[in-house]
C-alpha cells in the first residue's frame, strides 16, 4: 500500500456522543455495531470494516465497510456523512442521492483495519519483538478519525471475541510510527508477511535482536525474514538463535543456501550449530563441507557436551490448570520437596503439555480459591530436551529464572533444570 498525498480537508466538528469534543476507541468496539440513518433511525446495516487513508502522522478514516451478506451489495460510508457514535450504534447522514450508498471500491493508500491489521503480525521497532495485532485503537476528535495505535496485548484478543470483561493486566499499546504494514517482496508467493521494517532495515538490526524476532515467527513467516537475508547476516542470525529455531530455519535450507550459510561461519561455530541438530540434519550439512572442514568438526563434536536431558530433575510440582490455589498448597505441603524444588507450579493437560507457569509467590497472595490458570503465565520460556550446557547457562543470565522446564518436540514436560546446577557449578542432580 502506497501513501496517497493529496490531503483531505478536515469535516466540520461534531459531537463525538458522549459530551466530549473527542474519544478514545477500540475497533473490536465498533465491529458489528450497528448504522443507522438519521431520516428514519433505522438499522442500515453493520459496520463489517473501517477505511483509512494512510497519511502522516496518522491514517485517517475515510469511511465505513458495510457488508450485507453473499448476494448483496457492500456500501461505502464516506467518513463526512458519519454524525454521530454512541454506545449502541453509528449514526449517518442519508446518501445525497438513491437509497443505498456506492459499493465499497478499494483505492491506492486505503487501508482496511479488519482485513489488513487485525490478527496481523508486526515487528515493533521499540523492542525488537514480534508481535500480533489484536485490536486497533482510534481517537476520534472535531470530526476525524485517526488510527493512534495497535493493541497486542491479550485484552484486545478478548474484546475481539466480547470477553473483555476478563481484562488480564494493562493493555500494550504501539504508536502507529512504529507499525506501516510493508511486504518482504518475492519471499512469499501469494501472500504478505506484515512488518514494520523494510528489507533495508532487517539488515540492520543487530542479529542478536534479529534472532529474537524469528523465534517469535513460525513457518512461512520465518522463512520469509529469513530468506531475505545475505548470507553473511543470515549465519551471525543463526548462530545467535535459540536451539529450536536453529533447528527449525535448517531443516528448510536448500543446499547451496545452506552451504553459503556455512562458508561465513569458523569450524568452532559450525559445531555448535551441528551441535543442537538431528542426526539427520547434521550429516547433511556435514556432506556440504569439504572434507578436512567436516572432519575438524567432528573432532569438535566428539566432545559430548552435557545436554537438558542428563542435567534435568524430576523433583517439580505439576498441576492441572483448574486447580485452586488452596489446593495446590495443600499438594505442595504433601509432596515431600525441598523448598528450592517449589519455586514455581507447572500448568499441563491430561497429555502432560506444558501449558502455563505460576510463580508460587503469586499464590500466597491471592484467596485459596482462586483457580490457577488465573494466575498463570503463558508462554512458558522452556528448553528443549538436546538444548546444551552453554545455551542454558544463556537462558538463565537472559531471563534470570530459577528453574527452567525441559520439554520435548511436541512440549510435553519433561523434567526441570535449576539454576545452581547450571550457573553455580553445582554437581547434575541425579534424574529420577
Amino acid at each position: 500500500m502506497t501513501s496517497n498525498p493529496t490531503a483531505t480537508p478536515a469535516p466540520p466538528a461534531k459531537p463525538a456522543g458522549n459530551g466530549k469534543t473527542f474519544q478514545t476507541l477500540f475497533f473490536s468496539d465498533l465491529l458489528d455495531r450497528r448504522v443507522c440513518e438519521t431520516r428514519k433511525d433505522f438499522r442500515i446495516g453493520k459496520l463489517t470494516d473501517l477505511v483509512f487513508r494512510i497519511a502522516e502522522p496518522y491514517p485517517e478514516a475515510v469511511g465505513i465497510f458495510i457488508s450485507h451478506g453473499w448476494g448483496h451489495p457492500t456500501e461505502m460510508i464516506p467518513w463526512e456523512r458519519v454524525v454521530k457514535i454512541e454506545k449502541g450504534s453509528i449514526f449517518v447522514l442519508p446518501p445525497e442521492s438513491g437509497e443505498q450508498y456506492p459499493p465499497f471500491v478499494d483505492q491506492p493508500g486505503w487501508l482496511l483495519i479488519n482485513e489488513h491489521l487485525m490478527g496481523k503480525t508486526i515487528l515493533d521497532m521499540d523492542g525488537r519483538r514480534i508481535e500480533v495485532v489484536n485490536d486497533v485503537h482510534l481517537l476520534e476528535s472535531k470530526g476525524r478519525m485517526v488510527l493512534i495505535h495497535v493493541d497486542v496485548s491479550a485484552n484486545g484478543f478478548l474484546r475481539k471475541w466480547g470477553l473483555d470483561w476478563l481484562h488480564i493486566g494493562k493493555d500494550r499499546l504501539i504508536s502507529w510510527k512504529y507499525v506501516q504494514p510493508l511486504s518482504i517482496e518475492n519471499v512469499v508467493s501469494g501472500d504478505k508477511v506484515d512488518l514494520s521494517i523494510t528489507r533495508k532495515q532487517i539488515a540492520e538490526l543487530p542479529p542478536e535482536d534479529l534472532a529474537d524476532a524469528l523465534e517469535e515467527l513460525s513457518g512461512e513467516e520465518q522463512q520469509a525474514v529469513f530468506s531475505a537475508l545475505d548470507t553473511e547476516k543470515a549465519a551471525e542470525t543463526l548462530l545467535e538463535a535459540e536451539p529450536r529455531a536453529q533447528r527449525q530455519l535448517v531443516a528448510d535450507l536448500q543446499h547451496e543456501r545452506a552451504r553459503a550459510v556455512l562458508s561465513e561461519m569458523s569450524v568452532a561455530q559450525m559445531a555448535d550449530l551441528l551441535s543442537v541438530l538431528p542426526l539427520d540434519d547434521r550429516n547433511e550439512l556435514l556432506a556440504l563441507l569439504p572434507k578436512e572442514q567436516a572432519e575438524r568438526v567432528l573432532a569438535i563434536l566428539s566432545e559430548h557436551e552435557s545436554r537438558a536431558s542428563v542435567l534435568m530433575s524430576a523433583n517439580y510440582l505439576r498441576m492441572p490448570p483448574e486447580t485452586t490455589v488452596g489446593q495446590a498448597l495443600i499438594k505442595l505441603r504433601a509432596s515431600g520437596l525441598d523448598h528450592e524444588d517449589v519455586s514455581y507450579v507447572y500448568l499441563t493437560d491430561a497429555e502432560n503439555t506444558l501449558l502455563g507457569v505460576v510463580d508460587l509467590r503469586r499464590m500466597v497472595m491471592v484467596a485459596d480459591s482462586t483457580p490457577l490458570k488465573d494466575l498463570m503465565v503463558a508462554p512458558v520460556v522452556s528448553v528443549d530436551e538436546g538444548t546444551v550446557k552453554d545455551d542454558i547457562a544463556q537462558f538463565f543470565a537472559k531471563y534470570h529464572f530459577r528453574m527452567l522446564p525441559v520439554v520435548d518436540a511436541k512440549d510435553h514436560m519433561l523434567g526441570v533444570i535449576h539454576y545452581n546446577d547450571i550457573m553455580k557449578g553445582l554437581v547434575t542432580r541425579a534424574r529420577i
